[in-house]
């Protein structure tokens, strides 16, 4: 058998290859949309793809399973646990827990493990040229290294009300049920890592053993004493901000994410085409390079998204391709650099890019407001916007800010002044110059805080000022 984990640091999402080297056929769990790793992985082992399968309804990236399944001619198999809310638009093979996937000499069993989603999924593996019984385990966004999937999305991020405290209690009896009976050498292998916003304390482990999961992750106590509510009292408290665009992607990946098939390279765009097409509010331009460049000059009404590392998420954060058709254009080095950054915006889903530049040279040029920490104080904001985590924020913030994450701030204008300047500010900067490009595009008036919190908790340390806590903060913006 070969297992290989396919792993985006973007969203710190894992996909899964499983082949059976004696008839070189494989199926792919979690599949994201751009391919290339998945064909590269068929055609060095000389394998086929015949089935593609998914964990549950993805909230955190657009699933590439209609995808994978369109260019290989794969078999698609999903969820049919959940209930009628929860039914896949699109056609294809229904699991329900206990169903199999056989390929070769490898059964991969379908597992009903609700909690984080009621649908979800965990796959028992069996690689039955070794054993008839399963050493391994896709858990999905179930349980992760040293954490669990967080059963509040459903209410942060897809409309749900209250749904979080039927989700723990799901998950709690999933735990009891599906996942400690096991034998504790069964192998752990997990949809998400550290950085995911899918749980609160993920691991940076790659894969764990239930054994060592029940034993050591901070549920197992509970688990073992079968304290249910102080179970459900750890698992909902101090759970981080959900982007907005997972509400999108919750709605795409039921009903069907579009399918692209082949993409045509990027093209080099003529510079005076581009300055044309922006003046005509035609496209628009994203601006991948690092903060301090960005502040020295970028174009007008341009978003802020520095790459590579986090092309997704901030793109997800700072454009949302259901309210502007717009095509982007990306200042990208070279062809492969822009064709690597369309790779990661695709996986959530934003798919019109008309080509690149290389420069900015030639197109109209803006310099970003910014302040200094000392300005600050006197400065007459209509207000100071921490778009930082709620977590981060009750730690310690500029007195008087208010918090509204940069992954929600777009979709939550209506929390926002409608007239006067927001100065904001993240930890170091990143973030901040993605929220704040996506607020000006908006219309707000924006200043940003010149190197974030971190600037400006030397200069109160220098100065004596006391960052507020939440113990005296104002509520914050967001829900």
């Amino acid at each position: 058998m070969l297992l290989e984990r396919i792993y985006d640091e973007d969203l710190a999402q894992a996909s899964y290859f499983i082949g059976c080297q004696k008839n070189g056929t494989a199926v792919v769990v979690d599949a994201r949309r751009d391919l290339a790793p998945y064909l590269e992985l068929a055609e060095k082992n000389g394998m086929e793809i015949v089935a593609v399968t998914e964990t549950h309804i993805h909230a955190d990236y657009l699933s590439g399973t209609r995808e994978l399944a369109a260019k290989t001619g794969a078999e698609m198999y999903v969820s049919g646990e959940g209930g009628p809310d929860w039914t896949y638009g699109f056609e294809a093979n229904l699991l329900h827990d206990g169903d199999k996937i056989t390929i070769g000499n490898i059964t991969v069993q379908a597992v009903h493990t609700p909690g984080h989603t009621p649908e979800h999924l965990s796959f028992l593996v069996t690689d039955g040229a070794f054993s008839d019984q399963p050493g391994y385990m896709l858990t999905g966004d179930f349980v992760f290294s040293g954490d669990l999937g967080r059963p509040d999305l459903l209410d942060e991020a897809a409309g749900g009300v209250d749904t979080r405290f039927g989700g723990a209690k799901d998950l709690f009896r999933s735990l009891k049920e599906k996942f400690v009976t096991l034998p504790d050498h069964v192998q752990v292998y997990p949809a998400h890592g550290a950085g995911s916003a899918c749980g609160k304390a993920l691991g940076a482990i790659p894969s764990s053993t239930v054994g060592y999961e029940r034993l050591y992750a901070w549920w197992g106590k509970y688990v073992a004493n079968d304290d249910e509510q102080g179970f459900i009292d750890e698992l909902l408290e101090g759970q981080p901000d959900a982007h907005a665009y997972f509400g999108r992607m919750k709605r795409e990946n039921r009903d069907g994410p579009a399918v692209m098939g082949d993409r045509a390279p990027l093209q080099e765009l003529a510079i005076e085409d581009v300055a044309r097409d922006l003046e005509q509010d035609k496209v628009t331009f994203v601006d991948t390079r690092p903060v301090d460049e960005v502040h020295a000059g970028t174009v007008p009404g341009s978003i802020s998204i520095p790459a590579p590392g986090k092309m997704a998420t901030y793109g997800g954060w700072a454009y949302d391709p259901e309210k502007d058709d717009r095509p982007l254009v990306l200042l990208a080095q070279d062809q492969e650099q822009a064709q690597q950054f369309w790779d990661h915006l695709v996986r959530v889903g934003i798919d019109k890019v008309a080509g690149y530049v290389t420069g900015i040279q030639g197109l109209p040029i803006t310099t970003p407001r910014i302040i200094q920490p000392e300005e600050l104080e006197g400065f007459d904001a209509a207000l100071v916007l921490d778009v930082r985590n709620k977590t981060e924020h009750s730690d310690g913030h500029v007195p008087g800010s208010r918090q509204l994450s940069a992954g929600r701030v777009l979709w939550h204008q209506d929390q926002l002044p409608a007239e006067g300047t927001i100065v904001t500010y993240c930890q170091s900067g990143a973030r901040n110059s993605v929220a704040a490009s996506a607020l000006r595009r908006a219309g707000h008036d924006v200043v940003e805080l010149d190197g974030s919190f971190s600037a400006w908790s030397e200069w109160a340390r220098r100065t004596g000022v006391q960052p507020e806590t939440s113990a005296t903060a104002q509520e914050p913006v967001s829900a």
